[in-house]
């Protein structure tokens, strides 16, 4: 039996010496289990610890209130933190390489959380590059939390910021069109002030943006991360400092992620590697049978690939959706069944109709999030969707005043 002398630099090694990314996805946040004589990770659904040392807890919770890391010894109540998440936490910010990942009840709670902590600074400004998820542009746009918003192109990033700007905001692969940015650059034009980059689509199998030079990395959770749509999440990768600041965060707005959610994270991310290689597989094959189909004007995929498909049609995409059997017409994407929806309508709906045109999302376009189904079965149903009849007849125009609310996808 290993001495705890031993055991302490077996786990020194395990820590520090690099693994490969499917490695980690697998064994990340659950290194301590086999010392702990258990295999699947443990589920806390505790919402409060019982202790009897209150100087204890009451030291703890005053390092929190000042940092904002997570309290030493056990823990104290739910919304401070909880041990099931906090594994997810671990293992999402050794697959983005960054030094902590802070997770929350849905993407667009991760969000608000980063401008709440930059507004606090007396940083409201924010400079953002469209298209980016049609929520999150609205969030910006209107100003929720009291934030300003500058729309520009990459080129025009350093000369927007301000003395005010807290935070430059950029997606790519992009919701819905799949545009991408030279990550790198962007970041070099940002300056002092920090980049976030949402990496949803691609995933850190693709691309890790903090390696690139963005100092915070954003997940919807709730598409490839968790990977089977049951569960809803949203995560920050980030240094140990902004880390601590989204903790107090969460802390006070109560934007906590369930540990349920939190335990089938960490199980999505196990298999993480090989669905996106596989749907990515598919997606690129029925993005070339697309570009090759004269019912199709335009496909979007991007040169990273990926298992997102963005394409326009000539008829009526409405058609489109209404005519598919095997895909699913939804919101939502990363999960291991193909989904598709029309963004003009639902995704981007709540984005200004010409602002919505004008960052690329045509009325036309339809977004499709492929999955792991024999994509010969994919092909044929997409095939007899687009042969729907009627389809050059529809009217697709959308209305040019959005609705005061949209559905998350």
């Amino acid at each position: 039996m290993d001495t705890p002398l031993e055991t302490d630099a077996y786990d020194a090694v395990r820590h520090t010496a690099p693994r490969a990314l499917a490695t980690e996805a697998v064994h990340a946040g659950r290194d301590d289990l086999a010392r702990q004589g258990l295999h699947a990770p443990p589920i806390d659904l505790s919402t409060t610890y019982p202790s009897y040392d209150s100087r204890g807890e009451a030291a703890r919770i005053d390092a929190f209130a000042t940092t904002g890391a997570e309290p030493d010894g056990p823990p104290v109540y739910g919304r401070l933190g909880n041990p099931t998440v906090a594994r997810f936490e671990t293992a999402l910010a050794r697959l983005e390489g960054t030094e902590a990942a802070v997770a929350f009840a849905s993407g667009m709670a991760a969000l608000s959380a980063v401008l709440l902590v930059r507004a606090s600074m007396g940083l409201r400004h924010v400079v953002a590059v469209r298209p980016l998820y049609g929520c999150s542009d609205h969030l910006l746009t209107a100003g929720l939390l009291g934030s300003e918003v500058t729309w520009t192109d990459p080129a025009g990033i350093a000369e927007a910021l301000r003395a005010d700007t807290g935070l430059v905001m950029v997606e790519s692969p992009a919701n819905p069109t799949l545009a991408e940015l030279d990550l790198r650059a962007v970041a070099h034009a940002c300056g002092s002030v920090p980049l976030l980059a949402d990496n949803t689509f691609a995933t850190p199998v693709l691309q890790r943006p903090a390696e690139q030079g963005a100092r915070l990395v954003l997940h919807s959770a709730t598409k490839y991360l968790g990977g089977h749509g049951d569960v809803m999440a949203g995560v920050v990768a980030c240094d140990e400092e902004f880390a601590g600041r989204l903790r107090q965060v969460r802390f006070a707005t109560g934007g906590v992620l369930h540990p349920l959610a939190g335990y089938l994270l960490l199980r999505g991310l196990s298999t993480l590697p090989v669905r996106v290689r596989a749907a990515s597989a598919n997606a690129a094959e029925l993005a070339r049978r697309l570009a090759a189909d004269p019912r199709v004007t335009r496909v979007h995929y991007p040169r990273i690939g990926g298992a997102m498909i963005a394409f326009e049609v000539e008829g009526d995409p409405h058609e489109v959706i209404a005519g598919v059997r095997l895909i699913t017409p939804a919101v939502s994407l990363g999960s291991v069944d193909t989904l598709i929806q029309h963004p003009a309508s639902i995704s981007h709906r709540i984005v200004d109709a010409d602002d919505r045109r004008g960052a690329g999302v045509s009325d036309r376009l339809l977004r499709l999030s492929v999955g792991l189904e024999d994509v010969e079965d994919l092909w044929a149903d997409l095939d007899r969707a687009l042969q729907r009849p009627g389809r050059g007849a529809g009217n697709c125009a959308t209305s040019h005043s959005a609705p005061a609310a949209a559905s998350r996808p």
